[in-house]
């Protein structure tokens, strides 16, 4: 059986380049450490861009990333500002309260046409949703442009 420290180096090695992609987006790291034998990653980025491309890099090295639990979160300041800047610009993000009754499946539908895009919208509330299956009446959405 791999020690600890062998279980981290073989993982920070297989997602190398997601660590490098953290350094470029200039995400803070608050943890870095092996949990229940997976990578466990948790640190906060200065804007959605910067989390997205973490995000993207995570799934091209390993799609499922069955060995990998990230909890990457967006600055405050970050988020009051794109809220700010919905009022003038196009496809930006849009804040929205859930009412009972929603799932974001059905949000999916009523803001990109189709339920299967649910994902985008979990995706985007990751430092608040830990399972798509689960919101809470009340809680306020982001849901990306």
């Amino acid at each position: 059986m791999a020690s600890q420290d062998q279980t981290l180096q073989t993982l920070k090695q297989k997602y190398q380049s997601v660590l490098n992609v953290i350094q470029q987006q200039q995400v803070r790291l608050d943890h870095l450490h092996v949990q229940d034998n997976k990578l466990f990653l948790s640190g906060v980025a200065p804007s959605s861009d910067a989390k997205n491309k973490v995000w993207d890099e995570i799934k091209r090295v390993d799609p499922s990333y069955s060995d990998l639990t990230a909890d990457i979160r967006v600055e405050q300041a970050e988020r009051t500002q794109s809220a700010g800047a919905t009022v003038g610009g196009g496809q930006q993000n849009q804040t929205y309260t859930v009412k009972p009754g929603d799932t974001l499946s059905k949000l999916s539908k009523q803001f990109y046409g189709e339920a299967n895009q649910y994902m985008r919208i979990f995706e985007a509330n990751r430092d608040q949703l830990s399972d798509p299956n689960k919101i809470q009446v009340g809680q306020k959405l982001n849901i990306p442009g």
